[in-house]
């Protein structure tokens, strides 16, 4: 997908909270919302379980939508936000903890860097971002994958009334469309025609993902790196699973260089850009494939389960589907025989556009992300920052903000994204789901373009039956904030 820039890092507010020892109450004149916790262990054990919802109580009992724990600053405060990634950008750099975590699998790539390096691939990759061309690539990429592999797997599966994983189906759409974009490669997951060496690659990928967001768990550096010197426990595998990602990878960028057979995908724009070393674009490329694989498919998994049980979203999104074919009846003089609509057309599209949005704002895929404070700071809600501490800012919780959204937080509403019908964004500071500042996702609105493709698509040939509807939806917190136990649904093909 290409889906908002560094997404790595969501397991750092994990060890924040389970080896948290004590949070330092701030002084507040409210006594209507009782704390949530104390931040003694027992209470940190008791919501293991919870995280993001116990770390967003913590921080609405706040007086300045902020808390000081033992291991560092947490906030859903918006001024604090664009303090920390606009203001004063330079003083909060990922920092060596997290991007020595991630360094075996990412290296030193656009999303695993500070500095100089990370100001040459961001420029690089802005200047490429922009391009006519490459909007045109990733939307004629979704279209494609989307008419000849995703709508005629559904209808498989409406044929036969088998019940299908719905979570899974978009992961492996995600990943097909992100390699195709990043490096011009289909591992072909969605139909499971992929070669021998795609589908190595690709369960590699996902071993090595999960494996490396293990060390986040620790406490202590000091433990995970003696396993690794010891090449013991998990690191022996994570070892073995980085090193098939690396060689494919590397087998494909050598072979690039090689051929000189450029096309319109990333990793050709920058091999045409300038002579950098293979390590550097085999970087490249794993941090795109890992930033795009399974945001959009998240992203999507939660819209179709919050629409479900929400018939007039539904039905006008299809009212707005419906105006976007006719448009271009009126437009040709005939019907379209497109089974995707195009990017001109999703473009128009501002309903959807907001329930998205509003999918995005309940269920952020990074919840929370982190920053190390370079020097002692102040931030703008008083808070005082020391060198070396680690700061974070929740998506999530700002999400479910009463001071942010009002008090219908809790209702997903898209029409509190409208102006008169049309779309009108928020403040990245207020809606850091894209991030904001210096950092900001080159592929927002690419994303976006994608989820309206695949949503419009499906919704206007396919009737998805939610299994256990009335069951709740727990969120899992891995790497991206996906469906826990995925989203089990049954499928009847509408007439068309």
């Amino acid at each position: 997908m290409g889906l908002m820039g560094p997404l790595l890092l969501t397991l750092a507010a994990l060890a924040v909270t389970v080896f948290l020892l004590r949070r330092r109450r701030q002084p507040s004149s409210k006594t209507s919302k009782p704390l949530a916790s104390s931040g003694t262990l027992s209470e940190l054990m008791k919501n293991g379980h919870r995280i993001l919802d116990w770390t967003t109580e913590l921080l609405s009992s706040s007086q300045t939508g902020t808390v000081t724990t033992f291991m560092g600053v947490v906030t859903a405060n918006p001024s604090n936000v664009e303090h920390i990634l606009k203001s004063h950008f330079p003083n909060y750099p990922k920092g060596s903890h997290s991007t020595t975590i991630l360094s075996d699998f990412l290296g030193a790539g656009i999303f695993n860097s500070d500095g100089e390096h990370w100001r040459l691939q961001r420029k690089t990759a802005s200047l490429e971002f922009t391009t006519k061309s490459i909007r045109s690539f990733v939307s004629s990429n979704v279209r494609l994958e989307t008419s000849s592999r995703l709508l005629p797997v559904l209808h498989s599966f409406a044929r036969s009334g088998q019940i299908v994983d719905l979570q899974d189906l978009f992961d492996c759409l995600a990943f097909d469309n992100v390699c195709q974009v990043t490096f011009g490669y289909d591992p072909a997951r969605l139909d499971s025609s992929g070669d021998p060496d795609s589908v190595a690659f690709s369960r590699a990928f996902d071993r090595a993902t999960a494996l490396s967001v293990r060390r986040f768990s620790h406490p202590f550096p000091f433990t995970w790196k003696l396993l690794r010197f010891l090449n013991a426990g998990y690191e022996r595998e994570l070892k073995a699973e980085v090193a098939k990602v690396h060689r494919f990878a590397m087998q494909v960028v050598r072979r690039r260089k090689k051929d000189g057979d450029l096309g319109d995908d990333l990793l050709s724009r920058f091999i045409a850009e300038a002579d950098y070393s293979d390590e550097f674009l085999r970087d490249i490329i794993i941090s795109f494939v890992l930033a795009g694989r399974d945001t959009t498919s998240a992203t999507l998994t939660w819209f179709f389960w919050l629409i479900a049980s929400r018939p007039e979203v539904k039905a006008r999104v299809l009212d707005e589907i419906r105006a976007a074919r006719e448009q271009e009846r009126e437009r040709t003089g005939t019907a379209t025989s497109e089974a995707v609509l195009t990017l001109d057309q999703v473009r128009g599209m501002d309903y959807l556009h907001a329930a998205l949005s509003e999918t995005l704002r309940l269920y952020p895929p990074v919840p929370l992300q982190t920053r190390a404070c370079a020097e002692d700071d102040l931030l703008p809600d008083g808070t005082p920052v020391k060198k070396g501490s680690t700061v974070m800012y929740s998506a999530y919780a700002m999400g479910r903000s009463e001071s942010i959204w009002g008090e219908d937080w809790k209702e997903f509403r898209p029409e509190r994204w409208l102006e008169n019908g049309v779309f009108r964004p928020a403040s990245s500071f207020r809606f850091p789901v894209f991030h904001a500042g210096p950092r900001m996702c080159l592929g927002k609105d690419m994303a976006y373009i994608q989820m309206k493709a695949v949503a419009a698509a499906v919704m206007e040939r396919f009737e998805l039956e939610v299994v256990d509807e009335e069951k709740p939806r727990e969120p899992e917190f891995t790497m991206i904030l996906r469906m826990k136990g995925g989203l089990p649904v049954r499928i009847r093909e509408k007439e068309f």
